[in-house]
């Protein structure tokens, strides 16, 4: 169990091992997408539908849904524009070999890591992604690559968690983090190990300045966010201009 972490203690500093990354995905695989909407009471269906919305998608446009997972956002993107074309990519591969099933044959399914896109400069009219950023073991490097394969003008929309402010509700956000979602991690996915992972990186990821911040030092223009879920997750955009 990990020791209950407070923000006055400062930032955890977490290995994010690219192999054991995609090993503790690919085991959770199966179960991922119900925990998803156990953890977040089902709000991340919400927030997905505000990342696409944002996103400004031209109807025949091209997307690319980075860090795609089992493919919720892809579908997300169809749904709202079904003319689209849609490229989900992940290195996870037992993540995407689950989404597939039952997904629409218009989204394209593609292994990629997310440090070196196997795309052209100025591929896709909007990028987005999911609970991907704070995985990464190199933040600057990704958002870069995203910012290359994105073409001029177009939006750029990410969907993450936050560390959570200080607030009167922190020590609640602080017992789900650190206590309920690895015990629903045991009883669920039979993983606590990964659902220790998953809010650890939480509290480690920059704050949701820092990370705007990040966007406009790599190029992106127009840059803003919005919290949610009581300042655990944050969606953040921006524009290549």
């Amino acid at each position: 169990m990990l020791p209950f972490y407070g923000l006055s203690m400062g930032r955890i500093e977490i290995e994010k091992n690219p192999l054991l990354v995609r090993a503790m995905f690919g085991r959770i695989a199966l179960r991922y997408d119900r925990l998803n909407r156990m953890m977040t009471l089902g709000q991340d269906l919400r927030w997905r539908k505000e990342v696409v919305q944002r996103a400004a998608i031209p109807s025949s446009g091209r997307v690319l849904d980075l860090g795609t997972g089992t493919g919720d956002l892809a579908l997300e993107v169809v749904r709202y524009t079904p003319a689209v074309q849609v490229v989900a990519a992940d290195f996870a591969l037992p993540m995407m070999q689950v989404g597939r099933r039952g997904k629409p044959a218009i989204i394209r399914w593609c292994a990629a890591d997310a440090l070196s896109l196997p795309f052209p400069s100025e591929s896709f009219d909007a990028v987005v992604s999911g609970f991907l950023l704070r995985n990464v073991a190199d933040l600057e490097r990704s958002l870069s690559e995203q910012y290359r394969v994105l073409r001029t003008g177009g939006k750029w929309v990410s969907l993450d968690t936050t560390p959570p402010r200080p607030n009167l509700l922190l020590p609640f956000i602080m017992f789900h983090l650190n206590f309920v979602i690895p015990a629903l991690g045991r009883w669920i996915a039979g993983d606590g190990a990964a659902y220790h992972y998953l809010p650890q990186t939480t509290q480690s990821f920059l704050s949701a300045e820092e990370l705007a911040e990040l966007l406009r030092k790599v190029g992106f223009c127009q840059v803003g966010f919005c919290r949610r879920m009581f300042g655990t997750v944050a969606i953040h955009w921006g524009r290549k201009g």
